[in-house]
């Protein structure tokens, strides 16, 4: 009597009991998989600039201060040696937990999943919007048109990653412990302001400096409902997924 044995697809298996949507916001998978945003923005500003790049994301820029108060002239290799350690540090301690290695079908779903985000993300804020201002009118959302494409694609890139790691990562996550730690708030209400506030100073960002656009409501609030949806969704998919979501997004809009 021949003996059967139940054979599941690569996909089925990666889906079965919520094991993607768990395993791909664990740091072996989300920090390594933000990392080639790091080197590829790091290549591209490389290659722009050899002596040292002008142009850089303001994200970028504004942490790399932070750091250059400390560090001085070497901000820039010091952020990036501790964003590298950190990140390594955190993928070896999670990797040390969870035996049995990494499988490059999680990395895969993570790339699709964020390239679906990407191409949907644009619609779904722009209807939000809509409904919260009545009229959508014109956007005003240029990637810093004053600056070459291959800039453009850059800065980009850079959005992704610094971007959510200054106001989602640090400002929304600083802000919700210091509001629970300081304050004694309930953690809805202070991850609820955190949101607000943080989405609020991202949209604001995007009008500061030589190359901010031109402040108008329908673009602020477009970005401020726009920072409350990367919230949501670093909170529920993790930093890898955020920060690619963003960057693509930003590419899409950049090159269609």
């Amino acid at each position: 009597m021949p003996s059967h044995v139940p054979v599941r697809s690569p996909l089925r298996s990666l889906t079965a009991s919520g094991s993607y949507w768990q395993t791909s916001r664990a740091p072996r998978y989300s920090l390594l998989f933000a990392l080639p945003l790091l080197l590829l923005y790091e290549a591209l500003a490389a290659a722009l600039d050899p002596a040292g790049v002008e142009v850089r994301n303001g994200a970028d820029v504004l942490l790399r201060g932070a750091v250059g108060a400390v560090a001085g002239s070497r901000a820039g290799v010091v952020l990036g040696a501790l964003l590298v350690g950190v990140s390594l540090w955190l993928v070896g301690r999670d990797l040390h937990r969870h035996r049995g290695g990494l499988r490059g079908a999680v990395f895969g779903g993570m790339l699709a999943e964020s390239v679906v985000l990407a191409l949907g993300f644009g619609l779904v804020v722009s209807v939000v919007t809509t409904q919260i201002l009545g009229s959508l009118g014109a956007l005003a959302m240029n990637l810093s048109g004053s600056l070459d494409w291959w800039t453009q694609l850059m800065v980009s890139l850079g959005a992704g990653l610094y971007e959510e790691l200054l106001f989602r990562v640090m400002l929304a996550g600083g802000l919700a412990w210091a509001l629970r730690a300081g304050l004694g708030w309930r953690p809805a209400a202070a991850g609820l302001a955190a949101v607000v506030v943080s989405a609020l100073v991202f949209s604001a960002f995007h009008y500061v400096g030589p190359y901010g656009d031109r402040l108008e409501l329908t673009s602020f609030a477009f970005r401020a409902v726009a920072g409350v949806f990367f919230s949501a969704l670093y909170v529920t998919r993790g930093f890898g997924i955020t920060a690619w979501t963003h960057a693509l997004y930003d590419v899409f809009l950049l090159v269609f």
